[in-house]
């Protein structure tokens, strides 16, 4: 059986395979599963993971547990948060008010004092810097919000990719990023440098060459990467 083949029933309750209901129980709640084939489900006993036969991973149970993701997976026991490995074991000793999910073989978390920072697969932070919000890494870029309350690009070492700072920001999508100003949004390079002048309400990332923006007066069009309106949607 593929793992990969395995879905969640529409109420969330079990799996199925080829349609058909599978491993002969029904849960609480289930998630899909992911490399190295293992689903978290929640049942009366609490949250654990089973494996491609339905078997539990391990004995402990949790309030909650996520998805595994560069074989890390995000659990959470008496409100705290941590990862385990493939084999279910504690990756590291901290403890955390908020883990995300292993992106790149390095997650965002967010400590005690409600600072977020980034740490390596085996819980070590990626770089000395603390944020007021970190998320995920992609293409080894990660959007932070300093201290300042300004927003930045940062790579794999925490230092800043270029000198630009925005009121808010997205990830990087083939080379270019949704940026926000105190004039509205629009898109940069990864200089931090506009592709052109004009501001929009709302902008989505390009796709294949082309976004949906938002004007100030909500009606919407598709630019190209110039800035040059495509067309307007109706």
């Amino acid at each position: 059986m593929n793992w990969q083949e395995i879905k969640v029933s529409a109420d969330n309750t079990h799996f199925l395979f080829d349609g058909e209901p599978i491993f002969g129980k029904q849960f609480i709640e289930v998630l899909k599963f992911h490399s190295p084939a293992l689903a978290p489900v929640l049942d009366i006993s609490g949250a654990y993971h089973i494996d491609i036969n339905g078997n539990e991973l391990y004995k402990n149970r949790y309030s909650r547990t996520f998805g595994f993701y560069c074989n890390r997976a995000s659990v959470i026991k008496n409100n705290r948060w941590f990862h385990i490995n493939e084999k279910g074991d504690r990756v590291y000793s901290v403890y955390y008010l908020w883990t995300g999910n292993y992106q790149e073989n390095v997650c965002t978390v967010r400590n005690d004092s409600n600072q977020y920072f980034h740490i390596d697969l085996n819980g070590n932070r990626i770089y000395a810097d603390s944020y007021v919000y970190a998320g995920d890494y992609k293409d080894g870029i990660a959007c932070v919000k300093s201290q300042d309350g300004f927003y930045r690009h940062i790579d794999l070492n925490g230092k800043f990719i270029n000198n630009k700072s925005f009121v808010d920001l997205g990830i990087f999508h083939k080379n270019f990023a949704i940026a926000k100003d105190k004039n509205g949004w629009f898109h940069i390079d990864k200089s931090g440098n506009e592709l052109y002048n004009k501001r929009y309400l709302t902008v989505e990332p390009f796709y294949n060459g082309f976004a949906l923006v938002t004007e100030f007066d909500n009606k919407k069009i598709i630019i190209d990467e110039n800035g040059k309106t495509e067309i307007e949607i109706r």
